[in-house]
């Protein structure tokens, strides 16, 4: 029996894009991207889970201190990302800020910010419909 347990937490932020990869035509972009090959791109409320794991603490009791994730999460990815146009951020000038990549980068981000394999993984909701979950390779 594992001795793991896990504390997620949600997150909300709002940012921009456009789907656009200098590598395709003006064409190609627009029947792969369709409306989100919008030269002025557009705006989503993203909501982002964070979900650790590890040993419960005998002391606290937690798997990991939520004012600590919290400061974290702000300072890693919500002072960065929100209310931003994604695309101008240095992570995406050569990289299409699909919902998928930004998933990618945010968990490499909190894994380079947290305590060594607690993060067990990142899920993105663009929209009530789509989500994106990335728990590293």
């Amino acid at each position: 029996m594992s001795d793991k347990a896990y504390f997620g937490r949600r997150y909300m932020l709002s940012a921009s894009h456009r789907l656009h990869s200098d590598a395709l035509s003006d064409e190609v972009n627009r029947t792969t991207y369709g409306k989100c090959n919008n030269a002025y791109g557009h705006g989503h409320n993203y909501v982002v889970e964070v979900l650790v794991g590890g040993a419960v603490n005998p002391e606290t009791g937690m798997v990991m201190n939520m004012v600590d994730l919290d400061k974290t999460v702000e300072n890693t990815v919500l002072t960065r990302f929100d209310h931003t146009n994604l695309n101008f951020d240095p992570l995406f000038v050569k990289r299409v800020p699909t919902t998928e990549n930004l998933c990618r980068e945010v968990f490499q981000l909190l894994k380079d910010a947290l305590p060594a394999d607690q993060l067990s993984y990142v899920r993105i909701e663009e929209t009530e419909n789509n989500f994106f979950q990335y728990e590293g390779e």
